[in-house]
């Protein structure tokens, strides 16, 4: 198990029913200077599950638990403040499994951005896990590249290579190959620029 993201200091607020398809609004939950309940609140990353617990910061208490996978369903931000989400809690007493919706706020935006980016980090790393090694690298080596050691073309100090070049030039009439045109000979000197003998 490790810890993702902690932040000190959050609010709950009671959530009243949605009252439209389209989400939620802080501004319908009432004064948000008079939460619920004020605590700490953890991220933890388990073997292949992430959950969101709310607890108190003195005594470690759990207020509510927030089970969180790569559907990203149990976390809704709200359409009109980038600072609150609404998180659907379980609990669990071993008999019946119960859920509820809570307000979560968060005191300063930079905490609710980190949030949104721990939960978007760790889902992509579960997505990654899942889709397992990427084609290239389950197929192994490039049945292109040569099998066997490597061989080394390098040059030894003092070594030179010697590459035989034709004594004589293509003349500039010979087509182009890449073209398909065939280049004009070029113009005869003039008599001004000629060396007398």
């Amino acid at each position: 198990m490790s810890t993702l993201f902690v932040v000190r200091q959050c609010h709950v607020y009671r959530v009243p029913p949605r009252t439209s398809a389209a989400g939620y609004r802080a501004a319908e939950w009432g004064d948000t200077s008079q939460p619920l309940w004020t605590g700490r609140m953890r991220v933890l990353e388990h073997a292949d599950t992430c959950e969101i617990r709310l607890e108190d910061g003195q005594t470690g208490d759990l207020f509510a638990m927030c089970p969180y996978d790569i559907t990203g369903k149990s976390v809704e931000a709200v359409l009109d403040s980038s600072r609150y989400f609404v998180l659907r809690v379980e609990h669990d007493d071993g008999e019946t499994k119960r859920h509820a919706y809570i307000g979560l706020g968060f005191v300063e935006r930079s905490e609710s951005f980190d949030f949104t980016v721990a939960l978007q980090d760790w889902t992509r790393r579960r997505k990654s896990e899942q889709a397992g090694p990427s084609r290239d690298e389950s197929a192994g080596p490039s049945p292109h590249l040569p099998a066997g050691p490597r061989q080394d073309f390098s040059l030894s100090k003092g070594e030179t290579l010697h590459i035989p070049m034709p004594s004589h030039a293509l003349p500039l009439s010979a087509p182009a190959a890449s073209t398909g045109f065939v280049l004009p000979p070029p113009p005869p000197p003039s008599s001004s620029h000629r060396t007398r003998s």
